[in-house]
């Protein structure tokens, strides 16, 4: 059984839950440690106890430079008594650096495998800042023998051409994680509401952008009634004045807090009809390359995703037929959207998604295996496969490939 530490920069963070189940899932021994930033009971995992190397906060990037020094000097003392792993992954660039520590407390010939998905708003500066990150990522990263990310556009536009790092690169998606291996349960058929019924949009997951809030209340407000709001998940309050306050205060709009994934998505997209995709926490940058959970959670459920032009999300979708894209960020884009929707519309959208079935959208157990064998193939010493300019190869044979 491939023995795997598995460092973390959240343990509340419900995609390490789902990380550490697929790990398990494809016939990985998965020891977890990392730092907490909040409580989140959901976020546990049966039979893992965690192995906390302090507390960092959201927001706080010298608070966290800080915490990750003071693990790396005591990482030793943290994994006494914890077998030596075939393999390392280390989920973000904080980690890799705990990664290298650890792996010199086990003897300096771990492998390790760098997974990052989401490409911090610092690294892309183009001053003494985001060079010496950029510089650091390279040196942590040239012990690392794995790359793993969720989205293409970020090979395209941060690995490829800014990160100095020259890794082979896997290409995991978010999509739902499907332990029953109910890839043969069709997708839902999501109808339309009744008459005098709203349309119900849905938000889920990380909560972590205050221009969505803003746009979705003001559409809301401009709706009057015709379509309502669904919130659900874990709000980034450090991004937010007021979260609680303001929802609270909403006509159109409430907040219905976290919920276990995968075991509660059937669930909450029954009730809303579409799929807030857009995020504009990072403009231009990572919300714009980024290929969203719920992107993933919504066409698995037949909820109709609402991306935005220029997006990632919103190619991946185009070039599907599926979906709905604004041409703007604006609540007028917003209120023509359902101004125009009729019944007959939402269901030609929702039966698109239907007609794909839930492959697309789902890792079952066989692609937990391939994903353990892979990783896997770095304990055992294999030679990488490489190639002039590393690209994300697909997991599963399901997956669309992205080689040029």
């Amino acid at each position: 059984m491939l023995k795997i530490l598995y460092l973390v920069h959240d343990l509340a963070d419900p995609a390490v839950r789902r990380r550490v189940l697929m790990l398990q899932s494809g016939g990985a021994q998965v020891t977890l440690a990392g730092f907490r930033r909040s409580d989140n009971a959901l976020a546990a995992v049966e039979g893992v106890a965690p192995i906390e190397l302090g507390v960092t906060a959201d927001g706080r990037f010298a608070q966290r430079i800080g915490a990750v020094a003071k693990a790396c000097l005591a990482i030793g003392a943290r994994l006494r008594g914890v077998a030596r792993p075939d393999v390392i992954v280390a989920r973000n660039l904080e980690m890799l650096a705990v990664a290298n520590r650890a792996t010199s407390v086990f003897g300096g010939n771990v492998p390790i495998a760098y997974e990052c998905l989401d490409i911090h708003r610092l690294l892309l500066r183009d001053d003494m800042v985001g060079k010496a990150l950029r510089g650091a990522e390279a040196r942590l990263g040239r012990r690392a023998g794995l790359l793993i990310t969720s989205s293409p556009a970020f090979i395209e536009h941060y690995f490829r051409p800014l990160s100095g790092l020259d890794l082979p690169s896997l290409l995991l998606q978010n999509q739902v994680l499907d332990l029953d291996d109910d890839d043969g349960t069709e997708v839902a058929e999501t109808a339309p509401p009744a008459p005098a019924e709203p349309w119900r949009v849905g938000w889920f997951g990380a909560l972590r952008c205050a221009r969505s809030l803003d746009l979705l209340t003001a559409f809301s407000h401009a709706m009057a009634g015709r379509a309502e709001i669904v919130l659900r998940g874990r709000p980034a309050y450090s991004e937010f004045d007021d979260f609680d306050g303001l929802v609270r205060n909403e006509p159109f709009m409430s907040f219905h807090g976290s919920y276990r994934n995968p075991e509660d998505l059937a669930r909450i997209y029954s009730g809303v009809h579409f799929s807030w995709a857009i995020d504009f926490f990072e403009e231009g940058q990572n919300s714009s390359w980024l290929l969203p959970n719920r992107l993933y959670e919504s066409c698995r459920h037949g909820t109709v995703p609402i991306a935005l032009a220029g997006t990632e999300t919103a190619r991946f979708l185009k070039e599907r037929g599926l979906g709905v894209i604004l041409p703007d960020a604006a609540p007028e884009r917003l209120r023509e959207l359902f101004d125009t929707m009729t019944d007959r519309t939402y269901r030609e959208a929702s039966e698109r998604i239907r007609m794909l079935g839930p492959g697309p959208w789902t890792f079952n157990r066989a692609d937990c295996q391939r994903l353990v064998k892979r990783l896997s193939t770095l304990a055992a010493g294999q030679p990488a496969v490489r190639s002039a300019r590393p690209l994300a190869q697909p997991l599963a044979a399901k997956e669309t490939s992205h080689d040029e």
